[in-house]
């Protein structure tokens, strides 16, 4: 009972975080990785296929709300997609245990950046459009 309310809790703040567009995903890869005995690879694909909902509906929201700006959208898939796909059959080859490091490593360097990051002065919500 206390696993289920635990990953009920996990995805609830995956949702909260998914709908400000700020990673959602991180959060629910850290507790399936982290608290539960699921592989590694599998947890990666339990996230995308996670990622894939949440996310169309928070590009819905910021769609309407037109909060999107196209050409850095653009540049940025125009690299990222390729890149995504070729991580992806890098990472079919490395052994989960390293993906595991390689990732809680990420998550701390994100952490420590953030940590120590200064706030922008007047930092506001942006509309375009």
């Amino acid at each position: 009972m206390i696993g289920v309310l635990i990953a009920g809790i996990a995805g609830l703040v995956s949702g909260i975080v998914s709908a400000w567009g700020v990673g959602g995903g991180t959060i629910l890869l850290t507790y399936i990785a982290a608290f539960t005995d699921t592989k590694q690879h599998d947890a990666q694909g339990i996230n995308l296929l996670y990622f894939l909902p949440s996310a169309a509906i928070a590009l819905i929201t910021h769609i309407k709300n037109r909060m999107i700006m196209v050409r850095p959208v653009l540049v940025t898939a125009a690299f990222g997609v390729p890149t995504a796909v070729l991580c992806s059959l890098l990472s079919l080859r490395i052994e989960g245990e390293l993906m595991r490091k390689i990732f809680g490593g990420f998550l701390v360097v994100v952490g420590v950046f953030m940590f120590f990051q200064k706030s922008k002065k007047g930092e506001a919500v942006h509309r375009v459009g």
